[in-house]
């Protein structure tokens, strides 16, 4: 069987039992009054502080089949398990209701049985001296008894509050230690993420020196190719002004002696002019 079946079963059988001592105490509570023997032997505060503990019993079972009927493996044991808890809600009510009307109840017995007893009291004779002084001795037992009561329900009240506050304290200290973890999970999370940032700043810095030292040798060597480059450049212009000096000096020495040589050979390659007159008539050769 599964575990939140048997929860369940279980719940149920403390519930009928539970419910069974609220309406014993709501019964006692109803009748309390009429006899002086049952007065004596409980008071109406004690009868009516285990009431409040089976009905406080029957309310901590409801909330538990609350929690208990949504896990139920089967959509009909869920609907059973949710009308279960609704007719659980109603006998609650009732036996609330039947708690109010058995102490108006309760209260209503005891004043008719004062009136008895002040009526026997002033009644006289030896009955109502004896009945005066045993009414003396139960009345000292019963403000002792309800007085002891009284006590054990206020140490009882004060332990439930030292219980439920330790309850609390416990589930503080266990979200506390939650929180906790969760900060270590997340400080250790963020110290391999800082481990993994200082490795990648250390080998960007590392990257940064190389490109440093490249950049700087590439820009020497960009430099040494351009100095050579305009110390070639510059020869070679100085060697072509030299040559084209050279050329030009040849030429214009060329020149030179051309103009000399046509000045000397005038006179034997001239063609001699004749002077002819003009009215001497020309001839044909021919």
């Amino acid at each position: 069987m599964d575990k939140v079946v048997e929860a369940v079963e279980t719940a149920k059988k403390e519930w009928d039992e539970a419910y069974s001592r609220a309406k014993e105490h709501i019964k006692a509570i109803e009748e309390y009054g009429k006899s002086r023997e049952e007065q004596n032997s409980n008071s109406l505060p004690r009868l009516n502080g285990l009431a409040q503990d089976a009905l406080a019993l029957l309310s901590s079972l409801q909330f538990r089949l609350d929690l208990l009927a949504p896990q139920l493996p089967t959509d009909d044991q869920v609907q059973s398990a949710t009308a279960l808890l609704d007719s659980w809600k109603n006998e609650s009510h009732n036996l609330r209701q039947s708690l109010r009307n058995a102490n108006l109840q309760a209260k209503a017995n005891m004043r008719k049985a004062a009136q008895e007893e002040r009526e026997l009291l002033l009644g006289g004779g030896g009955e109502s001296t004896i009945r005066r002084r045993n009414l003396q001795t139960k009345a000292g037992m019963t403000s002792a008894a309800e007085s002891i009561t009284d006590s054990l329900r206020r140490t009882r009240q004060l332990m439930v509050q030292e219980v439920e506050r330790s309850a609390s304290t416990l589930m503080t200290v266990e979200e506390s230690t939650g929180v906790l973890k969760k900060a270590e999970s997340e400080y250790k999370g963020h110290r391999s993420l800082l481990m993994r940032t200082r490795n990648l700043l250390s080998t960007m810095q590392r990257q940064d020196v190389l490109d440093r030292v490249i950049l700087a040798v590439g820009f020497f060597l960009f430099s040494c190719a351009v100095l050579y480059v305009v110390s070639k450049r510059f020869g070679i212009l100085k060697l072509q002004q030299k040559v084209t000096a050279a050329i030009k000096a040849g030429m214009v020495g060329q020149a030179k002696i051309g103009d000399g040589a046509v000045a000397n050979g005038k006179n034997d390659n001239a063609v001699h002019r004749v002077d002819a007159p003009l009215d001497r008539p020309m001839r044909d050769e021919l």
